[in-house]
C-alpha cells in the first residue's frame, strides 16, 4: 500500500520509566521526568544515518542497528509500507542500562517517529497497535506502557507467548505528596542477564503476598501515600538477584530501614525511592559516591509527538 511521507521533520520526547516498583515484576509502571529527544526526517538518499547526543553517544550504533532505527523499521513494516531513507538524531538525558527504561524509550519514540514521517501514519497504526508493537520488541510490557501513556500504568499481556504480542495498559495519576528521587548506579547491567537469575517457579505463598502488596500499591500511590511502605514489599525478584547489585541492595534495606520506601529500578541497578517533602534531603544523601540523586516528576503526560510547522 503507497504511502506518503511528510516533507518536514518529526519530533518525539520519550520520558524515562521505572518498572517493577517492588511487587509489580513486569506489571507496573511510573514515567519520570528525565527524557529523550528524537527527531527524524525522510530523506532522498537510502539508508538510515543517527546522530547521537548525551547518554550513550560514545558506543551506541550509527545506522540501522540503533535500536531508535530498528524500531522505525518495525513500525513501517506493520504499516505496509516499505521503509525510506531517514535521518535521525537522538538527545539522550536517559542514563542507559541503569533500569531506567532507556530501551522503551527508544522503542516507543522510533515508533512513534516512524508514524508520525506518514500522513496518515495514525490510521494505519493507531496507539493499540503501538503498545502491542513495542511490547513485543521489549518483551514486556511495563516499561512501554509508562513510556507511552504517562503517570502510573498497570500493564498486562493479552496473549502470553504469543509471537504475536497484545498488550493492555491503564494509567493512573500519582499522588500529588509523592517525590519521585533516581538514584542511578555510575555503571549498567544488562536486563537479560538479570532476568537468567530469576527462578522459573515461586511458592504459593511468595506469589499471594505479591498480590497484596501489587493492589496496596496501587492505592497508596495515587490515592494514600501512608502505606507505601507496606506497598513496596516484594518477594518474587529483588532479592533474587541481589549478588547482581549487591550495593543497590543495601542502598534499598538501608533507606526502607529508615522509613523510605524504596525499591530497586526496573532490573536494576539503580535505586528508586518514593520520597515526600520531609525526605528528599535524607535519601539525596544516601547517594554512595560515584551515584547521581536526581529529584525528578512523574511524568503525567508520557510520549508526545511534535510535527515541525504544524
Amino acid at each position: 500500500m503507497g504511502a506518503t511521507f511528510r516533507s518536514v521533520g518529526v519530533e518525539v520526547v520519550v520520558p524515562a520509566t521505572s518498572a517493577n516498583l517492588g511487587p509489580g515484576f513486569d506489571c507496573l509502571g511510573l514515567a519520570l521526568g528525565i527524557h529523550d529527544h528524537l527527531a527524524a526526517m525522510v530523506t532522498e538518499d537510502p539508508g538510515v544515518l543517527v546522530h547521537v547526543e548525551g547518554e550513550g553517544a560514545e558506543y551506541l550504533p550509527r545506522d540501522e542497528r540503533h535500536l531508535v532505527a530498528r524500531a522505525m523499521a518495525r513500525a513501517w513494516d506493520a504499516m505496509g509500507i516499505e521503509a525510506p531513507g531517514v535521518i535521525v538524531k537522538c538527545d539522550n538525558t536517559i542514563p542507559q542500562s541503569r533500569g531506567l527504561g532507556s530501551s522503551a524509550a527508544a522503542i516507543v519514540g522510533g515508533i512513534l517517529l516512524a508514524r508520525g514521517l506518514v500522513t496518515d501514519g495514525a490510521q494505519r497504526l493507531p496507539d493499540e497497535a503501538v503498545l502491542d508493537l513495542a511490547a513485543s520488541m521489549e518483551g514486556h510490557p511495563d516499561n512501554v506502557a509508562a513510556t507511552l501513556l504517562g503517570g502510573f500504568t498497570t500493564a498486562w499481556v493479552a496473549t502470553p507467548g504469543a509471537d504475536d504480542m497484545h498488550a493492555g495498559a491503564v494509567r493512573r495519576d500519582v499522588h500529588e505528596s509523592v517525590v519521585p528521587v533516581v538514584l542511578v548506579a555510575p555503571s549498567g547491567m544488562s536486563t537479560a542477564s538479570a532476568r537468567r537469575m530469576l527462578v522459573d517457579q515461586v511458592s504459593r505463598d511468595d506469589a499471594v503476598f505479591n498480590l497484596g502488596r501489587v493492589a496496596l500499591l496501587i492505592h497508596a500511590l495515587t490515592a494514600e501515600p501512608a502505606h507505601l511502605m507496606a506497598a513496596t514489599e516484594d518477594r518474587l525478584h529483588q532479592d533474587a538477584r541481589s549478588g547482581a547489585y549487591a550495593q543497590s541492595h543495601a542502598l534499598v534495606v538501608e533507606l526502607r530501614g529508615e522509613g523510605v520506601p524504596a525499591v530497586i529500578s526496573g532490573a536494576g541497578p539503580s535505586v528508586l525511592a518514593f520520597a515526600d517533602e520531609g525526605t528528599v534531603a535524607l535519601v539525596t544523601e544516601r547517594a554512595p559516591q560515584g551515584w547521581t540523586a536526581l529529584v525528578v516528576d512523574a511524568d503525567p503526560a508520557g510520549a508526545r509527538i511534535h510535527i515541525r510547522g504544524a
